[in-house]
């Protein structure tokens, strides 16, 4: 009897795995893949688009287009999940039954959930370029700012690209000087954390990479409030930060059928998993890929690349009844974009932090360290998500788990 996967979404998470599982299974299997919109979007591009680095436009392709042959899409909204009965009802009055389901349905905003936020100054002087509409918004405020104070804040964790409000510091400092009004802009990085990053080694780094491009750093700043007609944020605690321009990383969530899903996800809406086997806690037969999951490493992109080899060989595991991989480690890579055509690079995992050396070996790309190879590193990823990434490719050179060679691990007592 032919086996049945649902997969729910079709981002990166759900298309990679999908032409994984397709290559892998060949006809063996039935799988069909469900999402809202026909719009596949690289959100990696969207921290361009402001600064007219990128044109939205180039950002879109069709989501069925991006699916191997023998997948079935089906356009439409999930209404909910019955775990126990294996089955995913949508809101066209579709039921899907399934041998097996992987969710894949991503992280959304809920800018909603913060005081103030989507109110007085909404898409004028406060802004967001986490969606395609808001980057193309912020991209006309800031060819009308011609100074005052720009303040870029994350509201809360966990976000999609934690480094990307970082990234867009750096390219508005780059982007006011190529204008010439660089001394009239006093940027303000503003973050819950206790750091610029939650790595004590990166933290240090890109705290000295803020200083030196003069961006003020404002930490453990909770923010309860967005006045966007005073031109502040304030803190729970009673903390204000002034703006002329704000440009915020809003509350992130998992989608709202999960809360109408019995036992499939937690108290923000992400789902619970095996860290090193992407299967749900809920049930044996779900497993979780991407921005959905609440595992202990970041919502990135190259953490779904990562992934997508345990979740597709576990997934094939358990329909045949074998014991499940244990090997994903939570590696994760990002490029930092910083300006002048310049980025760096942070490699790490669930038990090791971002540490200086080269990637993927002695010789390779420099870590935390800014350089133009990284830069261009970068730009190519683009190419690679769309031809190797999404198609379920592996990319030459660069291994699920997290190499050590190149690496310059603290001495410790025992070394």
């Amino acid at each position: 009897m032919t086996k049945r996967i649902v997969i729910l979404g079709s981002g990166t998470g759900g298309t990679l795995a999908a032409n994984r599982l397709r290559r892998a299974s060949g006809e063996q299997v039935k799988i069909t893949v469900v999402d809202r919109d026909d719009d596949h979007v690289y959100q990696p591009g969207l921290l361009f688009v402001p600064f007219g680095l990128a044109a939205p436009e180039d950002l879109v392709r069709s989501r069925p287009r991006q699916l191997r042959r023998g997948i079935e899409y089906h356009r439409g909204d999930v209404d909910r999940v019955d775990p126990d009965a294996a089955r995913v009802y949508l809101r066209d009055g579709t039921v899907l039954a399934y041998d097996a389901l992987v969710v894949a349905t991503g992280a959304r905003l809920v800018p909603e959930e913060t005081e103030g936020l989507t109110g007085a100054g909404w898409r004028d002087t406060v802004h967001t370029f986490y969606d395609y509409d808001g980057a193309m918004a912020l991209e006309a405020a800031l060819d009308g700012f011609t100074g005052g104070r720009l303040v870029v804040n994350v509201v809360d964790l966990p976000i999609k690209c934690p480094v990307a409000p970082l990234e867009f510091c750096f390219l508005a400092d780059w982007y006011f000087t190529e204008r010439g009004i660089r001394d009239r802009v006093r940027l303000t990085y503003v973050t819950p954390l206790d750091a610029a990053f939650t790595k004590p080694v990166a933290a240090a780094a890109l705290a000295g990479l803020l200083a030196e491009k003069g961006i003020e750093l404002v930490t453990e700043f909770n923010t309860g409030e967005v006045d966007g007609a005073g031109g502040r944020l304030v803190s729970y605690d009673g903390r204000e930060v002034p703006f002329d321009l704000a440009v915020l990383v809003p509350l992130h969530s998992g989608q709202s059928y999960v809360d109408r899903s019995p036992g499939l996800g937690d108290e923000l809406g992400f789902v619970p998993a095996d860290p090193h086997t992407l299967q749900a806690k809920a049930r044996p037969d779900i497993f979780v890929i991407g921005d959905a999951a609440a595992l202990p490493t970041s919502k990135a992109g190259s953490v779904t690349h990562f992934e997508g080899t345990v979740l597709t060989r576990n997934v094939l595991r358990y329909l045949a009844g074998r014991p499940l991989d244990t090997g994903f480690d939570g590696h994760t890579n990002c490029f930092i974009e910083s300006g002048f055509r310049k980025a760096m690079l942070i490699d790490f995992d669930y038990d090791t932090e971002p540490l200086t050396g080269h990637f993927p070996a002695a010789v390779g790309l420099p870590l935390l360290k800014e350089s133009r190879l990284n830069h261009w590193g970068k730009l190519m990823f683009s190419w690679l998500y769309w031809h190797s990434l999404l198609p379920g490719r592996d990319i030459p050179g660069i291994s699920t788990r997290m190499p050590r060679a190149g690496k310059h691990f603290p001495v410790t007592a025992d070394h």
